[in-house]
């Protein structure tokens, strides 16, 4: 009785650090967890050469998302600069 030891008198065994051995609910112990491997396809998709830079390879999501952010960028550039200029005028009395 008393204190117990903070330290673990026996070793959690080798599923202790990447969770449960058991298969998620509705898979059988056959199946895997990851699914089907998409690396290939994904190769295929981005070492193609059609002229596009990486970042536009996957199409239309791509497209809006450089241009959403280059918006952001541009309009974030022109507050800057308007209140920077906007502080620098001298205060009236």
């Amino acid at each position: 009785q008393g204190l117990k030891s903070l330290v673990p008198t026996e070793s959690p065994g080798p599923h202790a650090i990447f969770g449960t051995s058991k298969p998620a609910p509705g898979l059988s112990a056959t199946d895997t967890f990851l699914g089907t491997n998409k690396v290939p396809d994904l190769q295929k998709v981005f070492q193609r050469s059609d002229g596009l830079p990486v970042h536009l390879k996957r199409g239309y999501p791509d497209r809006m998302l450089y241009r959403t952010t280059m918006a952001l960028t541009i309009g974030g550039t022109f507050y800057c600069l308007v209140a920077l200029y906007i502080a620098s005028q001298p205060k009236i009395k």
